[in-house]
């Protein structure tokens, strides 16, 4: 006897559960001319929820259809083959339901107007996506597969969450800077079992555009219906002097815009970091040096104070993380390198940054909370040791003092 999962086609979770049957040989039906909004309001469908019903009765929600259809089949290899593969299982099912598809859904639904569009929010889901799709793509370097060596559920909800990203917002100009997570979803969506479900899947080629506002209909001036009443003489019409118009305040100046000019030109910097893909000691950092201007700019080495706390891998990324995107206010006057060192909990957190001026700038250590959660040091390049991990920072070379490098991240 076949399931049926109540859902319409080209529904990302409903995938979850088409998907995970293929693998475990469950024989799976659509119900027929199910309309979202509609057939999912009537009183028979809110009488067993969404989203499938079985010869036991009805299972809601995604994941536990998911999981459903996968234990019809015993000892289903979708739950890996231990039981610490078993728990890796849950937890990255977790990770893509609480880090990846909020951010794919607060970015593409606002622009698809299925909720009001605010720049504050999409730029929030930006960067919250980026610190998810950072920490996979680390996991992944080394990795196919999530977990083990062969495709487990959480490959198939990872993906499937993936799946309207790539497909309807994230461009590859997007996801060209997570090459392991790309690697990663273009060969999940290429597996026989994933392809017969979704079909050939295309990356989206242009960011859909910002819904117009609809201007509200403009009410019409109530008449005047006294036919009585005597017309008047018009009046003579009285012209006022305009308005002084008030001019707005000059907005005051960045301390840092008031230095007298350095001959270092930032913008020259981070182009040469960008643009060096091989040779780099001896293009980039032979670069840096030749246009470093110690009058004009000071570096400065921070280590975190609480690197015991560092237990995790990928909630330490995503402080690293979170404290780059808080240091967005400096991007004109900074940049920044940041190294998660380490192969096994606690990791070290230890950076490198160059400001314009003398001192960390003051407006940053006001604004950003993070900058006291570090020990500042400033750099004296007349010390050659102190020189050379400036360089090695900048060059993410590894091992790095001694230690493996689980993760670089640049500020610029």
């Amino acid at each position: 006897m076949a399931l049926v999962l109540h859902s319409g086609p080209g529904n990302k979770n409903a995938f979850k559960a088409l998907i995970a049957a293929e693998y475990s040989g469950v024989k799976i039906e659509l119900t027929k001319n199910f309309e979202m909004g509609v057939t999912n309001k009537t009183p028979e469908f809110l009488k067993m929820n969404p989203l499938g019903k079985t010869p036991e009765g009805a299972v809601f929600e995604s994941h536990a259809i998911a999981r459903y259809v996968a234990r019809l089949n015993d000892g289903n290899p979708l739950f890996g083959s231990s039981r610490i593969e078993q728990a890796h299982v849950e937890q990255w099912m977790d990770f893509a339901a609480t880090e990846v598809d909020p951010g794919v859904a607060w970015y593409l639904y606002p622009r698809l107007g299925y909720i009001p569009y605010s720049q504050t929010t999409e730029e929030t889901a930006i960067a919250s996506l980026k610190r998810a799709l950072g920490s996979l793509n680390t996991h992944l370097a080394s990795k196919t597969f999530l977990v083990g060596h062969s495709v487990t559920l959480a490959d198939i909800v990872l993906t499937c969450n993936l799946y309207h990203g790539f497909a309807r917002i994230l461009t590859k100009s997007f996801t060209s800077e997570f090459p392991h997570v790309e690697r990663y979803f273009w060969t999940m969506v290429n597996q026989p079992n994933f392809k017969k479900v979704m079909g050939d899947v295309k990356q989206a080629e242009s960011v859909p555009p910002v819904p117009k506002k609809v201007a509200a209909p403009k009410e019409p001036k109530a008449k005047d219906v006294k036919k009585e009443a005597p017309k008047e003489a018009p009046k003579p019409k009285v012209v006022e002097a305009p308005a002084e118009e008030e001019v707005p305040k000059p907005k005051p100046k960045n301390p840092l815009d008031l230095l007298p000019p350095s001959k270092m030109i930032l913008d020259d910097w981070k182009r040469l970091y960008s643009n060096t893909k091989t040779n780099f000691r001896e293009v980039a950092i032979k670069g840096f040096w030749d246009m470093y201007d110690p009058e004009g700019y000071s570096l400065w080495f921070c280590d975190y104070k609480y690197n015991d706390e560092n237990t995790v891998s990928f909630v330490t990324m995503n402080k690293v993380g979170g404290f780059l995107q808080r240091m967005d206010l400096c991007r004109k006057y900074a940049f920044g390198k940041m190294l998660v060192v380490g192969s096994e909990p606690p990791f070290k957190l230890k950076g490198l940054w160059l400001f314009r001026g003398q001192e960390v700038p003051k407006f940053v250590m006001d604004e950003v909370y993070d900058m006291e959660l570090y020990e500042w040091t400033k750099v004296d390049i007349s010390d050659e040791a102190q020189r050379e991990r400036v360089s090695a920072m900048i060059e993410d070379q590894e091992p790095f003092e001694g230690e493996a490098l689980l993760d670089a991240k640049c500020f610029k």
